[in-house]
């Protein structure tokens, strides 16, 4: 299953719709278009095995180079366009890239001068140094490279606690159309066919939409790809084109409740039958408030990037287990404490998974090993408990754990309560440094209306707070923001605000 298979079989159904444009890329022109990018790629010298970067924002092309690399054994590199110029540089140096793809807009953002020997392709326009995609493409037939073999996706964490580390897979040049057994699963999870109508809501750059995009593509499914993630123009969107599936992070769920009721109800979801959720665990009364809204429809996963596990739990099973993020379908659970021995259900202590996909750091054997257990098991450095049906539970990630005169309070905990508090649309706990107990709760919170903001709203969100949970865990002071940085993955870039606060005082977080 490809798309070499569906461009010949039903070339003229759509592939994926660009929902602001609204332009339709079908299966054929995916498989011309991939196979055309794939013989430049081999006219350039790219061999399986060599890497590419791709540059780019939610672009009509993304997905054809994407096959394009697939199609050929390379690995290939989304870069998020959120980062800098020197995470940029130093992920393609890192990467061992050959090819930079981009746009005209983030060309700046490329220190093309600076990296001789690799190749830069051009979406739109001509720039000196550049080759151009249209113009390099037309050359080209759209027929298959006689040596077609599966390549691998190549990518980076966010960099939400470090710099960015690059996870890298074994290619083992296998037959096009191979799959995984990871995407079986998925397939049968969550239903899903050639008939499903697929809701991309987030950038193509970050693991997920890439994979269940071109997992769509595999299947012959139909993609609507939002460029920028809007509330009441995804739920437009569900109602226009009739979507089955969708995918979401939970800080979007929050934006789709603060929607007026009337907006809420001013669209038909009938049709509307997985909406599959990631990335940071959903705080329970925001999950139960959108089952109570779109009915028990609401899948959710967890995994990472390495690809070293993964959990899954269905809405039904959700009610019996409420806040937790599922049981493993992908490797075995195991709960450990500090000194590497096996937690019972209900103890708290670090997350690895045995029997998933061996990763490893490109080039950087140390957070490898630091990431492993002498048995192989592996962690992403995050914290829970199983209970007695071997449900997960998570509670932060490690790095994130206040030790506040002694006692562990985790953030995550205490950013589940505030953001029920109608007065907030986003909010962030830390530790910051304390003389006496070494740490201390510190909330940074945005409103919903700025106008809120003076010491009588922090007051009545320490209160909110310690109505809920033991006083312990409550911020001792709140600090507010206009906007949290927080990437369109959902993921908050915490280590940023807390930087802030430490000074010239040892990090916690790398």
């Amino acid at each position: 299953m490809y798309p070499g298979q569906h461009g010949v079989d039903i070339p003229n159904q759509p592939a994926y719709i660009m929902a602001e444009s609204g332009r339709v890329v079908t299966h054929g022109e995916l498989n011309d278009k991939s196979n055309q990018a794939a013989h430049l790629f081999r006219s350039m010298g790219l061999l399986p095995g060599d890497g590419i970067v791709i540059l780019l924002d939610n672009h009509v092309s993304f997905l054809q180079i994407a096959w394009a690399a697939q199609r050929t054994g390379l690995y290939y590199t989304p870069i998020s366009i959120l980062f800098q110029a020197d995470e940029i540089d130093y992920i393609i140096r890192n990467s061992d890239a050959k090819l930079v793809i981009t746009s005209s807009e983030l060309l700046q953002k490329v220190r093309h001068k600076t990296l001789p020997g690799i190749k830069l392709l051009l979406l739109d326009g001509e720039q000196e140094g550049c080759l151009s995609w249209h113009s390099e493409l037309s050359r080209q037939p759209t027929h298959p490279v006689t040596d077609e073999c599966e390549g691998a996706e190549m990518l980076y964490s966010s960099g939400t606690t470090g710099y960015p580390k690059g996870v890298r897979f074994p290619i083992k040049k296998e037959p096009m159309g191979s799959v995984s057994e990871l995407f079986r699963r998925r397939t049968e999870l969550h239903q899903v066919s050639a008939q499903t109508r697929y809701l991309s809501t987030a950038p193509l750059y970050h693991s997920a939409p890439l994979r269940y995009n071109m997992m769509m593509n595999r299947l012959g499914a139909c993609a609507i790809i939002m460029q920028k993630f809007d509330p009441e123009k995804a739920l437009q969107l569900i109602d226009a084109h009739r979507i089955t599936h969708s995918q979401w992070v939970p800080t979007m769920f929050i934006r789709l409740l603060q929607l007026p009721r009337s907006v809420r109800n001013r669209y038909d979801l009938s049709s509307h039958r997985v909406a599959i959720h990631a990335a940071a665990p959903c705080p329970v009364e925001v999950k139960e408030r959108m089952l109570e809204w779109w009915g028990p429809i609401i899948y959710e996963y967890y995994s990472a990037t390495e690809a070293n596990g993964q959990t899954a739990i269905s809405p039904q099973q959700w009610y019996a287990h409420r806040g937790s993020v599922g049981r493993a379908i992908l490797g075995e659970i195991h709960i450990l404490d500090d000194a590497g021995y096996d937690l019972p259900a209900g103890e708290i202590g670090t997350v690895y998974f045995a029997n998933g996909a061996d990763f490893q750091y490109y080039k950087d054997p140390q957070k490898t090993a630091a990431a492993k257990t002498h048995l192989g098991w592996s962690t992403m450095g995050d914290v829970g408990h199983l209970d007695g049906d071997g449900y997960l539970y998570l509670r932060d990630r490690r790095s994130f754990v206040i030790i506040s005169g002694g006692v562990n309070i985790y953030p995550q905990e205490v950013e589940q309560v505030l953001i029920n508090h109608p007065k907030i649309s986003d909010v962030a706990v830390f530790g910051i440094p304390d003389q006496e107990f070494g740490e201390q709760v510190k909330a940074v919170v945005q409103l919903v209306d700025p106008a809120d903001v003076g010491e009588e709203t922090e007051r009545e969100l320490i209160d909110f707070c310690r109505s809920k949970i033991a006083h312990l865990k409550c911020p001792a002071t709140i600090d507010f923001e206009e906007s949290l940085p927080r990437h369109p993955n959902g993921k908050l870039y915490k280590r940023l605000l807390k930087d802030r606060y430490w000074g010239q005082h040892q990090s916690k977080i790398i």
